[in-house]
């Protein structure tokens, strides 16, 4: 099993203009006009997650071509050379849900998939036939988290995270559903390894003897462990002290594990272990590094000769190859695409398929040729009355935080921007995230309207570093509440930003940095919008999932303990200083940040008479995955700033 699809889920489409009442000024036809702009911005689709079929022939994928989130099938052309894309795609899945992670059986035509309902974290596994046919349920249903593994090399089992144990913890299993595409027994369940928070295998041998299990210690820290799949006894292969990251793929012999990994340095490397005849394991050596990015990750081809490494660069992505005997390195032509993901070599290792993606252009599926060194576009997600051409791409600037840190953001500015002039700052969550230049449609849409954009990536976000990430775990996040402070600073110096027209927003944490900006800087800010953020860490920790709270206490902090820290970070008690006009949009299915943060935020706004509105979708979870409610949130984040900002 080479390549790992499972997703931790720790922070995320009709196609007509809906009628928005809610909205406002429904009369006003500068208004409607204004709508349908962004409406179109926000119906710019998407295409990813590509998995072979097993005689590479085809490739399954997610697309929001109907309005969600589902999956579709399209073939690949016999050569890659030359133009046009891979045949007209074939839709395989027409739910009401939406899918989260797919993976094409190596030996049939069943596609496992995922698929949560209302868009919460209750995800379940499914199968279906890879003409749509004979959908089955794999997993209990209900209120159990599932997250999708991957195939083994047999195609006999797939591999999962589920907390049906207990709620607290996601377990490794495996599920055995039937060797035969017809079979609708009871899919066969197999606990691999029990863990405290957050564990699951990330890969399996051949011969479905020895595993790699990834387990979570607390955010920004976990371990891989040898298992056997039979006795389920088990060896640590990285052990280290401090705060460590790793992930990794077993060859397909057992005799080798291939990894990322940060021990020992700050940078995350290339790596890999030696097990020897008695399954011991050895120390960690380095074969690929890069003084100027992070490995982003790795795939190994099924021959287990190659590795493909992303890279990522301040937040662009570049790609090599590296062989796995003798260590050459190739680096590909630059992706056509700031951002690459997804990347899973075909059955004989002659292409390599991926999703690309950047500010400028939607995520579609590519392939690239491994003898012809080129690339070739597969799909073309849909971008119906805008011109890609006319969008922005940002500039990334550094600067230095009030202690001399250095940061860095991307900014966006519109075309014939006049300096100073509106700004939005936009906060990434996690807050182990990245801000990265991809599409983003309310970005765009704001740009169009003559709004700036400046997406920062300040201390704790990934992509700089062990130390960077760790530089706002729990009383030092005050710290990374003032380089809110140093990004408007820049702004200013730099005379982009008006300092009667700056506004802030973000998801996820990113919604608690908005809250904590209109907290601690009340006076700098004019508008903000809150999305589907955290405020209050006492009601995080009492509501969101068990096993979201028990990886989050170094992160945070711990509310048995910390409980008078936790209070002083939580923007929720200082909600008397607010008075900026605020906007809080969150999803009712929201197991992550619950639905009770966004109601603290607007009773209490209500309350003292600041503006506030109040946009709820009852069929999301944590971010939005339906066209529809895309564009009802881009339209009312970017009518709200609009308003107070212009």
């Amino acid at each position: 099993m080479k390549n790992h699809r499972l997703s931790i889920l720790i922070g995320l489409t009709s196609l007509l203009i809906p009628s928005l009442p809610a909205l406002g000024q429904e009369n006003d036809a500068p208004n409607v006009a204004l709508r349908a702009e962004i409406a179109l911005m926000a119906k710019i689709g998407s295409c990813s997650s590509p998995t072979f079929s097993p005689d590479g022939r085809t490739i399954a994928f997610i697309s929001t071509l109907s309005g969600l989130p589902q999956i579709w099938t399209v073939s690949i052309p016999t050569s890659i050379s030359g133009g046009g894309g891979g045949g007209w795609p074939t839709q395989v899945t027409a739910f009401e849900d939406p899918v989260g992670g797919i993976a094409w059986s190596p030996t049939s035509n069943r596609i496992a998939f995922s698929m949560a309902p209302g868009g919460g974290m209750n995800s379940q596994t499914y199968l279906v036939n890879s003409d749509g046919s004979r959908v089955r349920l794999l997993t209990d249903g209900g209120s159990t988290n599932n997250w999708l593994g991957d195939w083994t090399d047999d195609g006999r089992h797939l591999t999962i995270a589920s907390n049906r144990r207990t709620p607290g913890a996601m377990d490794a299993w495996l599920i055995t559903p039937g060797r035969n595409i017809k079979d609708d027994g009871v899919a066969e369940y197999t606990l691999i390894s029990e863990n405290p928070g957050i564990g699951y295998l990330q890969s399996v041998s051949a011969d479905n003897r020895t595993g790699l299990v990834y387990r979570l210690a607390s955010r920004g820290d976990n371990d891989l462990y040898l298992i056997d799949l039979d006795t389920k006894e088990e060896t640590l292969l990285t052990p280290h002290e401090g705060p460590g990251s790793f992930s990794g793929t077993i060859t397909a012999d057992g005799s080798e594990v291939y990894l990322v990994t940060n021990k020992d340095r700050d940078l995350a490397a290339f790596g890999v272990i030696v097990i020897d005849e008695d399954g011991n394991p050895g120390d960690i050596e380095i074969l690929a590094q890069r003084d100027d990015a992070e490995l982003g990750g790795f795939v190994l081809s099924h021959s287990d000769t190659v590795a493909c490494l992303v890279w990522n660069v301040a937040g662009r992505n570049e790609i090599e190859l590296i062989g796995l005997t003798r260590h050459a390195r190739k680096q590909l032509p630059d992706p056509p695409g700031e951002i690459v993901g997804g990347v899973t070599f075909s059955p004989d290792d002659t292409l390599l398929a991926m999703s690309i993606s950047g500010s400028t252009q939607p995520t579609d599926v590519w392939l690239y040729d491994v003898a012809t060194n080129e690339y070739r576009q597969i799909t073309r997600s849909p971008h119906a009355g805008v011109d890609l051409r006319d969008l922005v791409k940002p500039e990334l600037i550094t600067f230095r935080a009030h202690d001399g840190l250095e940061l860095s953001g991307w900014l966006y500015l519109p075309h014939d921007f006049e300096k100073p002039g509106p700004v939005v700052l936009s906060f990434h969550g996690g807050p182990e995230g990245q801000e990265r230049p991809r599409f983003r449609d309310v970005y765009q849409a704001l740009l169009k309207r003559g709004i700036a954009v400046f997406a920062p990536n300040v201390r704790g976000s990934s992509g700089f570093g062990k130390a960077f990430v760790n530089l706002d775990n729990g009383a030092l996040r005050v710290d990374g509440v003032r380089d809110i402070e140093s990004c408007l600073d820049v702004m200013f110096e730099r005379g982009i930003g008006d300092y009667t027209k700056m506004g802030i927003m973000g998801g996820s944490y990113g919604g608690y940095m908005t809250m904590a900006g209109l907290t601690e800087f009340p006076d700098r800010f004019a508008a903000g919008a809150n999305l589907f953020g955290l405020v209050n860490f006492q009601t995080f920790f009492a509501n969101t999932e068990p096993w979201m709270a028990a990886i989050s206490k170094v992160e945070y902090g711990d509310p048995d303990t910390e409980a008078e820290m936790l209070y002083a970070l939580s923007p929720f008690h200082k909600m008397d200083r607010v008075i900026a006009p605020t906007i809080v949009l969150h999803g009712a299915n929201d197991t992550n940040c619950p639905v009770v943060e966004a109601e603290q935020v607007v009773d209490s706004l209500k309350e003292r008479g600041v503006p506030v509105k109040y946009v709820l979708f009852e069929d999301e979870g944590h971010g939005w995955r339906k066209t529809k409610n895309k564009i009802t949130s881009t339209v009312s984040i970017v009518e709200w700033f609009e308003k107070y900002l212009k």
